[in-house]
């Protein structure tokens, strides 16, 4: 898997699925159309300034809410290369490597990176690297058989490439 790296979008306890993509968008199911709206109820500004590559670090249970797809779609469709959070809600971690996009929990970089800081998380290792701050970070690396399904862009890719 190839590193990611990029400028941190800084979240607290508990986003729910609602806030990355609101309920009233979900007559979509265009990739880049939800991208278009995600967040947007807890950062306005956040899909004028999100750039590909770009890193979401949140506290505990990022991702809580109804089991919708759609709010992973919409975070990897907006450019985001990865999620880093003290926790992620259960469904949510299973529909992000289902659509491919990598999630790391790693308690002590979700409390110590800050928004704006540059990041680059390897995910062979799991090291994140907060380049800003000159620390790093131990967060659970991925099996070789999550790295594959994210690789292929997701489950039903990799499934398809067998």
């Amino acid at each position: 898997m190839e590193n990611a790296k990029g400028l941190v979008f800084k979240y607290g306890d508990n986003v729910d699925t609602d806030v990355i993509i609101p309920a009233r968008y979900l007559n979509s199911s265009d990739p880049n159309e939800l991208a278009t709206h995600c967040m947007e109820d807890i950062d306005k500004e956040f899909i004028s300034k999100v750039s590909k590559g770009d890193i979401i670090v949140a506290m505990k249970n990022f991702g809580c809410g109804s089991s919708r797809e759609h709010a992973p779609i919409a975070i990897k469709a907006a450019g985001v290369s990865c999620v880093i959070a003290h926790t992620f809600a259960r469904i949510f971690y299973r529909n992000a490597i289902n659509i491919g996009l990598p999630i790391i929990e790693c308690p002590e970089a979700a409390e110590g990176i800050e928004a704006g800081d540059e990041v680059e998380v390897d995910f062979n290792t799991g090291i994140i690297t907060d380049i800003t701050k000159g620390t790093t970070y131990k967060g659970q690396s991925f099996p070789a058989f999550m790295q594959k399904i994210i690789d292929a862009g997701g489950l039903v890719n990799y499934i398809n490439e067998k």
